[in-house]
């Protein structure tokens, strides 16, 4: 039977708590008694991440689930984009393989989508702050305020938080964007908000449960000037990205 969600989840040497995580996605899965697919992008790992997401796969119940190896590493980006490009369900979602948003959150991005009719629907950290239960150290925090403030002028995105790893989509009408995409790293949250938006989908951001979780890949000090660059990457790209949208007939026209 054709499942009517696929979740993906990008992970990058993170066995470490990848089985864990899996373990819990799995249990809410079989407790709610979703029609599900997991679909792990290993995206170059060189730990055994692998591995441990075959040894939790064993826990699927009937969650199907798929294992799908990017060599070399690629970058976040890259792996969300081949996991949604092989998800199978009409709605996809793509978390943080360390749940720093908790699974049970899920509701709060399909509702909208099963019926309200978004396109894009996207957690944010920034709506409401008392909804952070462990917060990330001042420096990254205050860097993320900064990123967010350079991505409203770079792109006019209008959003208070692109960023949170914890987005839903509706595959009929956010495949030719998520094909389109380019951006491999940092941006491609930014990218595809972006896309959406400017080909008329209909994109909406709500407050989630959000707690920061040690070992993040990505250096404030080292990236930030990677991340910028990106991000106006964004808008010197979007013609062309566009223009392949528009080719697809089954991308709707709606006013954000």
């Amino acid at each position: 039977m054709k499942p009517t969600l696929s979740i993906v989840v990008p992970a990058y040497n993170e066995a470490a708590r990848l089985g864990q995580s899996l373990k819990s996605v799995f249990t809410y899965l079989n407790q709610t008694n979703a029609n599900a697919e997991l679909i792990v992008v290993d995206d170059g790992s060189s730990d055994e991440t692998r591995n441990v997401a075959q040894a939790a796969f064993e826990f699927s119940g009937p969650t199907e689930t798929v294992l799908i190896s990017v060599r070399p590493n690629r970058g976040k980006g890259y792996a969300v984009r081949t996991g949604l490009l092989a998800a199978r369900a009409p709605v996809a979602i793509f978390f943080d393989a360390d749940l720093s948003t908790p699974i049970e959150e899920i509701p709060k991005v399909l509702a909208p989508i099963e019926s309200e009719g978004y396109d894009l629907v996207f957690g944010s950290r920034a709506l409401d702050r008392s909804l952070i239960g462990v917060h990330q150290p001042r420096r990254r925090e205050l860097g993320g305020r900064v990123f967010n403030r350079v991505v409203r002028l770079a792109t006019g995105l209008p959003f208070a938080d692109t960023q949170c790893g914890f987005k839903a989509f509706r595959m009929s009408t956010c495949l030719p964007v998520i094909e389109a995409a380019v951006i491999d790293r940092f941006a491609f949250d930014v990218e595809m908000l972006y896309l959406a938006k400017a080909a008329g989908l209909r994109l909406k951001e709500v407050p989630v449960r959000w707690n920061h979780n040690d070992g993040s890949k990505v250096n404030v000090l080292r990236d930030s000037y990677r991340m910028f660059r990106e991000v106006q990457l964004v808008r010197r790209r979007s013609r062309t990205s566009l223009s392949k949208i528009a080719i697809h007939p089954q991308t709707t026209q709606k006013s954000v």
